[in-house]
């Protein structure tokens, strides 16, 4: 055997360790996504359906980032996964309001519908693009960052303000932020970035909460113009 077969074969085994352990966090994180999602949507329609109130924004931030500094903290534990479920728990009860809202309208279904049917088609066909080309998208993280905190920012000056149109802007921006940040998420697992499918899985469901609701608001803004 030659020395160049031999270095390859060195390599090709150094390799398969890493390869065996990006295939058990993409499993492990899908399958955790699958079932937060579910119990998502299962605490946003109980919310919807009693037509509890919405927590107001301070709340809807302080839950938010606490129950996501417990996560990471615990993410190295089985703890980590029932802190996910309290944390996508609470942001569905959060959705709950709007979703009541917005199934209120004439042609509400046909809204919501479509917002699922769009986050689906995005997440799936982004997801499969960076798995299969396999291409790093480490180098979006400054710019999604940056973006993320702009839009927030311009978010919040639409709520206390009453500006539609920015409001409408704002929606627009993160739903291409979050298409950016569903190829930097599944990059970094690909690319044995994120080794923990706690976070991963996280990272994932924010992306999808903000893609929903973004497009909702957009779609519920076309549907209430006509």
């Amino acid at each position: 055997m030659s020395t160049e077969n031999l270095q390859t074969l060195a390599v090709s085994r150094q390799d398969t360790p890493s390869l065996i352990s990006t295939h058990r966090v993409l499993r492990n994180t899908y399958g955790l996504l699958s079932l937060t999602l579910l119990f998502s949507a299962a605490t946003a329609a109980a919310s919807a359906a009693l037509a509890l109130p919405h927590p107001g924004l301070l709340l809807t931030l302080a839950g938010f980032f606490g129950l996501l500094l417990l996560t990471a903290r615990l993410r190295h534990s089985g703890w980590g996964v029932l802190s996910v479920f309290g944390l996508t728990g609470f942001m569905g009860y959060t959705l709950g309001p709007i979703l009541g809202q917005h199934l209120a309208m004439s042609n509400g279904h046909q809204v919501v519908t479509m917002a699922m049917g769009g986050t689906a088609a995005i997440f799936v066909a982004l997801s499969a693009y960076a798995l299969v080309t396999r291409k790093d998208f480490s180098v979006m993280g400054g710019f999604l960052m940056a973006g993320i905190v702009v839009a927030f920012l311009a978010g919040l000056g639409a709520l206390f303000f009453d500006l539609p149109a920015l409001s409408l802007t704002v929606s627009a921006a993160f739903v291409l932020l979050m298409g950016g940040l569903i190829l930097f998420e599944t990059s970094r697992i690909v690319h044995g970035g994120e080794t923990n499918y706690v976070m991963a899985t996280v990272g994932l469901y924010v992306s999808l909460y903000n893609l929903f609701v973004s497009l909702l608001a957009l779609f519920g803004f076309g549907s209430g113009s006509d």
